[in-house]
């Protein structure tokens, strides 16, 4: 009876104590993607408020791939309290939030992509930049950019619909939501390999191709040197930003890897570091370095990030 007791007192402790923990992680994760999607809501109502910003193609592409990044950041952190909660959603409410996030998610490296070419015109080709990258172009681009990956989102969809949910006894998930959860089909897994494999690597080389043109055309005597430093590091940056997307495909992999040899509490801690490093970090990405990059949007986005501040101030004085 001792020895079942103190058994009893031992699970009660380790389950209050992972209760702890879950509630302490959720909170040390939340507060700070709840700063960043504050910044990032403020960076797009900065995009909207001025004209210049609306007429200009890189910040209409710059506003699409926040956007983007906005709406993954907030599924992304939606699903993560759902797991942390325990709370096991149906097959149509986890499949919708998991399609838009693969939608939302596939916008970014195609909209580096465009954002990339859209540099390398300006350097390579400055006298022909004005009739090359039009509103209207640009607009055109964003378009392709959300039809390609809605068409890839319809065809997980229809592998997806291959699963006989019919047998089943209810839609009511026996496992918590995620995107693994939810390759029910061998050729689902097949597919989403192939595509986000063929994804990367054609963005990869294209921003990589516009990095060695503005790298040969800086060398030029005619080429404003500035410019084109500016455009190389701005490359440069999307190279890396594209690389912390691509590491969000093989973590799933990685996170199986590691479990099989680490402890479940570890694995948890793990797990919990790579969505902050993973998913989050690249999310917040854009606006740190547009916001505080560019001299344009800078002193807007701080007026408005600050707004609040300086009324109260003014109406102290």
């Amino acid at each position: 009876m001792y020895s079942n007791l103190s058994v009893t007192n031992i699970t009660a402790e380790q389950q209050y104590q992972g209760l702890l923990e879950r509630v302490m992680f959720s909170t040390l994760i939340t507060v700070p993607c709840c700063v960043f999607l504050f910044i990032n809501f403020t960076m797009l109502f900065t995009l909207r408020s001025k004209t210049v910003f609306c007429q200009t193609s890189r910040y209409v592409l710059l506003y699409n791939l926040l956007f983007a990044d906005t709406v993954m950041l907030v599924i992304s952190q939606l699903l993560y309290l759902f797991t942390t909660c325990r709370i096991r959603l149906t097959y149509p409410v986890c499949g919708f939030l998991i399609m838009l996030a693969d939608l939302t998610k596939e916008i970014s490296p195609l909209t580096l992509v465009v954002m990339s070419l859209e540099r390398y015109v300006a350097v390579c080709y400055p006298l022909r930049h004005a009739t090359i990258i039009t509103i209207r172009n640009t607009g055109l681009a964003i378009v392709v950019v959300w039809a390609f990956s809605s068409l890839n989102v319809l065809t997980r969809i229809i592998l997806l619909l291959q699963f006989p949910f019919e047998d089943l006894e209810s839609l009511q998930m026996t496992t918590l939501c995620s995107a693994p959860v939810l390759l029910l089909v061998p050729m689902s897994d097949h597919y989403d390999k192939a595509y986000t494999c063929f994804v990367f690597v054609s963005a990869g080389v294209a921003i990589t191709c516009s990095y060695i043109g503005v790298m040969i055309t800086a060398r030029s005597a005619s080429t404003d040197k500035a410019s084109a430093r500016k455009t190389r590091n701005t490359l440069l940056l999307h190279l890396i930003q594209l690389c912390l997307s691509l590491s969000s495909t093989i973590h799933t992999p990685l996170l199986i890897a590691i479990s099989k040899a680490v402890t479940r509490l570890v694995f948890v801690r793990i797990q919990i570091v790579f969505y902050v490093g993973i998913f989050i970090f690249p999310r917040c990405l854009s606006s740190l370095i547009y916001g505080i990059r560019d001299q344009t949007l800078r002193p807007i986005l701080i007026y408005y990030l600050c707004c609040r501040l300086k009324l109260v101030n003014h109406s102290q004085g």
